[in-house]
């Protein structure tokens, strides 16, 4: 039995006081109808109409059902309604994972851009550089930057993301440019712990090794603490150029080995559900698409690195 059916056929026979007029404006049969009615009544154990050749007069059972049902149904109406005016227009609150360093460089612009087209739309944003389980713990979007593995969410690309490998004048000076890659042997190195391990990063394990054989790394789950000490002259560092591409254009930091700039990563916004994709995550993710230019801003000072896209 469909009880939402069947209350809905009880509710309209008492409001049009016959099974007939009930049907027309249910656009079905008095005689199915009569059954649901009939249905309900064995299903609750009660009878809830009585019925007469004219007319249908509630019992005392029934007038207490007829009020709460005709609650719920127009409790369900306006929650299917609320639903429906979501799907069309943004709205609701938007729960936001990103990156710590890309958002507090480059995230607050964009979100307040995004509310103002879309000022229905609330945001919370949290920032963490682990990957978290966008499902489990409630987040309709996360983005993310890297290589994208394969997965059962769907992703889509914001920005490519470059990696430039870099040290300050002053730490040159002292410690030598490396020319190749085996000079890296010789250095010290800055490394993020979240950094990738994979074919394209070589660089980034031979200077892991030479730190962690010579005692002359620092490790840090933060980029931009890592760029500082770059600048301050503690070493050299592998990072997005999100982060030290400003440093670099202003000459605090200088690109080393640019023919061996690994492979570009990439900027994902990532999601759980292609179908019936809330209107306020669509919004924002077609938002985001070519927010950041192509290339994109932070890259437009480092002409005189190696640009591979």
């Amino acid at each position: 039995m469909d009880r939402i059916s069947v209350m809905r056929a009880f509710i309209t026979v008492v409001d049009e006081g016959v099974f007939a007029r009930a049907a027309e404006r249910l656009d079905t049969s008095p005689q199915l109808i009569s059954k649901y009615v009939s249905q309900l009544e064995q299903h609750l154990g009660v009878r809830l109409l009585n019925r007469t050749t004219r007319k249908v007069h509630l019992t005392e059972a029934g007038s207490r059902y007829y009020q709460r049902a005709s609650q719920l149904l127009d409790d369900l109406d306006d929650m299917e309604s609320q639903l429906g005016d979501m799907q069309g227009q943004a709205q609701g609150l938007l729960r936001i994972s990103a990156p710590v360093s890309f958002a507090t460089q480059h995230l607050a612009a964009l979100l307040c851009d995004f509310q103002k087209a879309h000022p229905a739309v609330g945001i919370d944003v949290q920032l963490n550089d682990r990957k978290v389980d966008i499902v489990e713990e409630g987040f309709d979007v996360a983005l993310r930057i890297g290589h994208l593995k394969s997965s059962s969410l769907i992703a889509r690309k914001i920005a490519p993301v470059r990696l430039l490998m870099c040290a300050s004048p002053q730490y040159l000076a002292q410690h030598g440019t490396p020319t190749s890659p085996d000079d890296l042997q010789q250095h010290h190195y800055l490394h993020y712990s979240y950094m990738e391990s994979d074919s394209s990063l070589n660089i980034h394990q031979r200077l892991k090794d030479a730190g962690r054989e010579q005692q002359r790394s620092i490790i840090s789950n933060n980029g931009d603490i890592l760029i500082k000490a770059a600048i301050e002259g503690a070493g050299i560092t592998i990072q997005p150029s999100f982060i030290s591409g400003a440093d670099i254009a202003a000459g605090r930091l200088h690109v080393i080995l640019p023919e061996y700039e690994p492979e570009p990563m990439g900027l994902y916004a990532v999601y759980a559900h292609r179908q019936l994709l809330a209107s306020k995550v669509r919004c924002f993710i077609d938002f985001m698409e070519g927010y950041f230019g192509s290339p994109p801003y932070w890259d437009k000072g480092l002409e005189s690195a190696t640009i591979r896209y």
